[in-house]
């Protein structure tokens, strides 16, 4: 039985921007063959993409991204994009990926990471179709990657005057946990620490810091703490130093 077609103003505005150009043809070729989209096409940098998405109705923005170009440049076009236009949906198409560009994809804005080497059309087209809708497409692999980003550590950054680091990495872990309130013998069970080492830990931060009780290192945590966003480390894989 014949699906009806799908009117054209009714039909899913996507924009394909890719750097390759014989992929961009072949991807957009496949797409417009389907009459439920309406396919636009621009190269991949943040300019030409903010122009064709103010010019032309599109819901959803596909990314291919290129690995010989710069990965941390085509995610802040990306994030550039999702800040611009929070409301359009954006998928990453990707021919391989790991945990790194996984989480700093997800943070970027994308909606929806599609490995074009595992799957096939027809999940592109469903992909694209659900982030859409609002939906977020990933793997049971992507999504192991992110639920292992929410169980990790946060963890502060202080700096002097100069910019220049204050604390070792696991020093700011610390520093993150009791600004949370949790109590020297949590943060032993969080990091996977004795309580003994907790309190060595406690007294070099308050030395560096010109501190003397969890008060005042809470009250500098929140006047002088920088949350890392971009990076976090995990509680049992840090060496103790």
């Amino acid at each position: 039985m014949k699906m009806p077609k799908v009117a054209a103003s009714d039909a899913l505005g996507v924009l394909i921007a890719d750097s390759n150009r014989m992929q961009a043809q072949l991807l957009t070729s496949a797409l417009r063959r389907r009459s439920e989209f309406s396919v636009f096409t621009c190269d991949v940098d943040i300019n030409s993409i903010l122009r064709s998405v103010a010019s032309v109705p599109v819901k959803v923005v596909v990314l291919s991204m290129n690995h010989s170009v710069g990965v941390a440049n085509q995610l802040a076009s990306l994030r550039r994009v999702h800040l611009s236009h929070p409301a359009i949906s954006k998928v990453l198409l990707v021919e391989s990926y790991d945990r790194e560009l996984v989480v700093n994809a997800f943070r970027s804005g994308a909606q929806g990471i599609f490995c074009i080497s595992d799957t096939n059309f027809r999940l592109l087209c469903r992909c694209i179709e659900r982030v859409a809708d609002g939906q977020v497409w990933a793997n049971s692999k992507q999504l192991r990657f992110l639920l292992e980003l929410v169980s990790e550590v946060p963890s502060l950054r202080m700096l002097n005057a100069r910019g220049h680091e204050l604390l070792t990495p696991r020093e700011s872990q610390v520093v993150a946990l009791v600004a949370e309130g949790m109590s020297n013998r949590d943060i032993a069970k969080e990091l996977d620490l004795s309580e003994h080492t907790v309190k060595k830990y406690l007294f070099r931060i308050f030395d560096k810091l010109g501190v003397s009780s969890r008060v005042e290192l809470v009250l500098y945590a929140v006047n002088h703490g920088d949350p890392v966003q971009a990076e976090w480390i995990a509680g049992t894989s840090q060496p103790l130093d």
